[in-house]
């Protein structure tokens, strides 16, 4: 990411799309990533066994059950809870390691994160423990309520540095400002030189702004495709025949009265809402409309089927962040690198 490295950014690479797949690891590694970070500790000990030397990061705060592999595989955790760090740092003497830590802040979104007004309090009651190593302040943000960066956000989290560095005479060496979404700000020189890491997933895989969903230039947009199967193709009543009731995903359809008496073609495909929920693709045909889903297959109304789609041909979709998660985390769906 050459925006982050002219600004003297490091980041990592949030590689949670990737579903621990050992090929696809491989081939980013071979584009010369260093750190990776992902919210499955099984992710993480497939990346430290293709390269032990990357720096894994585990990025959300890690229940105790999973301590003693958190420890083993991941070289850094995200954490906002005393007696987990606390649980880290005994396991960390166990295995003899020193395991690094990222307080994270709450900011706004209420997700996981401190309370600003309580972090000297916390990190006085842990910069202590053996066998940990605080390495950096983050926050997240939009991830749950939407809740954007700013400025302003940045120029906190960037105080709550100085604070605790100028309190406790200790160097933080990482201020995480945040994800693909805060990116934007980098371009519009709105990042303060505090912020000095990310961590990056959405944006590097498909090449978006997140702010204004445009590409960035020089950045490509269909890294991933999907293509689904024709299985049954025919004409038939745009509106069900019947009384309505609810449907498998406890849905009430609703339909247009105009259409009462018309038909269109109808495609269905080879893949249902257990793979794949149709708010997150988007057919590459413009004519072409859901007409819904069960939970192995999806209809499509494509109207006069002026195209002439014929029984086994592909669809094509174009799948969003969340799209791509879903399908590549999949067991049905055929994967292909081309």
């Amino acid at each position: 990411m050459i925006c982050l490295l002219k600004n003297n950014i490091e980041w990592g690479m949030v590689s949670k799309l990737l579903c621990g797949n050992k090929e696809y690891i491989k081939l980013l590694l071979d584009l010369g990533i260093t750190e990776i970070h992902d919210s499955r500790i099984s992710n993480l000990k497939v990346i430290k066994k293709v390269n032990p030397k990357v720096q894994t990061v585990y990025i959300k705060p890690p229940p105790k059950r999973s301590v003693v592999s958190l420890v083993k595989y991941a070289d850094v955790s995200l954490n906002s809870e005393y007696e987990t760090i606390k649980l880290i740092s005994e396991e960390a003497q166990r295995q003899n390691k020193t395991h690094k830590i990222i307080l994270m802040i709450e900011m706004g979104d209420l997700r996981e994160g401190i309370m600003g007004e309580h972090l000297i309090e916390f990190y006085s009651s842990i910069f202590k423990l053996p066998n940990i190593s605080i390495v950096g302040i983050g926050t997240n943000l939009n991830c749950l309520n939407g809740i954007m960066p700013t400025h302003d956000k940045m120029v906190q989290l960037s105080l709550y540095e100085q604070l605790i560095e100028a309190k406790f005479n200790k160097k933080i060496p990482w201020v995480s400002g945040g994800s693909s979404v805060t990116i934007p700000l980098i371009y519009k020189k709105l990042i303060p030189k505090g912020v000095n890491h990310f961590r990056v997933g959405e944006t590097l895989f498909f090449g978006n702004n997140l702010i204004t969903n445009k590409p960035i230039k020089g950045m490509q947009t269909d890294v991933f495709k999907l293509y689904a199967e024709v299985i049954e193709l025919t004409e038939k009543p745009k509106v069900p025949i019947g009384e309505i009731g609810t449907n498998v995903a406890g849905e009430s359809p609703e339909f247009n009265e105009k259409d009462y008496g018309k038909t269109s073609f109808r495609a269905i495909l080879d893949i249902g809402l257990l793979d794949i929920d149709i708010k997150n693709i988007t057919p590459l045909k413009k004519n072409y409309h859901f007409s819904g889903a069960s939970s192995d297959m999806i209809v499509l109304d494509i109207g006069r089927n002026s195209g002439k789609l014929k029984i086994g041909d592909h669809v094509e979709f174009c799948p969003d962040y969340m799209g791509a998660l879903r399908i590549l985390n999949s067991d049905y769906i055929e994967k292909k690198i081309v």
